[in-house]
């Protein structure tokens, strides 16, 4: 990482963590706790899409299972702890399941598993009324409260967030620079040759899937506490529509580009469609945008232009730099 680079970097999170200071009012507050929560859930996403090469249309089956599992416990009068232990639990359970019957296709197979698998939940979500209420959905009365701190207010559940956010960037940075995250990118580029030099392919995918699963448990289960309310709404197929577009458009295989896809999206749905009637048109019309003159996402694209116009201006400089030297003619 460049000196440039880390400075960006810095700059960055010292600006997360002081969004309660700078930022006026409890709703824009609540706004980037929303972005750093579908952060995380975009990191998950993004280590079968950007990493493994696999894309996936039920992911928020998964994020749903670790929702309902939270809430439901509550409900059932367990403790915080042992609620969103016995969440993290299930929702893994629930991925290994997932991941089990998935990882029978690779490309298009896999995409219509992981679809159809997202629908089943979705469908049981509504009509498993005895366990998930239906419609009606499950309230959370109240939040947790760690080490004695509230997570009531607006800038407490931030702070809140945003520790799970780091841990949760920290562990993604930590997977793409280990040898299972080697090994998954070799999966997604050269199956077969991995499988001659004596690497599991299926399981390695299986562990991803297993790492991608649990950051998509913590984002759901950050969401619940959020909204302290879960519906079946939250598994449709347009929520992991919503994910993956995150993930493509900030740019796959990256570890900024989830986040900075979640902020985009984040920000035209809560901040932008109050001004704007037809925003999920602007959104779209957005996405073609960066697909066109972007193909590798945001955050990848922006870096290639900024090299690009760094070459121009240095190649600039230097020609003015040889005219001075060679002088006027006589």
């Amino acid at each position: 990482m460049s000196t440039v680079q880390r400075f960006a970097l810095s700059l960055a999170l010292l600006a997360l963590a002081t969004v309660p200071v700078w930022v006026t009012g409890a709703y824009y507050v609540n706004v980037t706790s929303q972005i750093l929560l579908y952060a995380v859930f975009a990191l998950g996403l993004n280590v079968l899409v950007g990493y493994a090469g696999l894309v996936s249309l039920g992911h928020a089956g998964l994020f749903g299972i670790a929702c309902y599992a939270v809430a439901y416990l509550l409900a059932a009068g367990f403790g915080h702890n042992l609620s969103i232990l016995g969440a993290l639990v299930i929702g893994l359970g629930g991925t290994a399941l997932f991941a089990a019957l998935s990882l029978r296709a690779a490309g298009i197979g896999f995409i219509m598993i992981t679809l159809a698998l997202g629908e089943i939940l979705w469908g049981l979500a509504y009509r498993w009324i005895s366990i998930t209420n239906g419609d009606n959905g499950i309230s959370v009365a109240t939040r947790p409260a760690p080490f004695g701190l509230s997570l009531a207010s607006a800038s407490g559940f931030y702070y809140a967030t945003f520790i799970v956010f780091l841990l949760a960037l920290a562990a993604a940075a930590v997977f793409a620079r280990s040898p299972l995250g080697a090994a998954l990118r070799g999966t997604r580029d050269q199956p077969r040759r991995m499988n001659a030099l004596g690497y599991h392919v299926w399981m390695t995918r299986f562990w991803a899937c297993m790492f991608s699963g649990l950051l998509t448990c913590v984002a759901g289960i950050l969401f619940v506490y959020y909204n302290q309310f879960i519906s079946p709404q939250t598994l449709a197929l347009t929520s992991s529509a919503e994910v993956l577009l995150m993930v493509i458009s900030g740019g796959a295989g990256t570890l900024l580009g989830p986040i900075v896809g979640a902020a985009l999206v984040v920000i035209v749905k809560n901040i932008v469609s109050a001004y704007i009637e037809r925003w999920n048109l602007m959104l779209g019309a957005i996405f073609v945008a960066i697909v066109i003159f972007m193909p590798e996402g945001l955050v990848p694209g922006t870096a290639r232009l900024w090299r690009m116009g760094w070459r121009v201006l240095r190649h600039r400089a230097n020609d003015v730099a040889v005219a001075d030297t060679a002088g006027p003619k006589s």
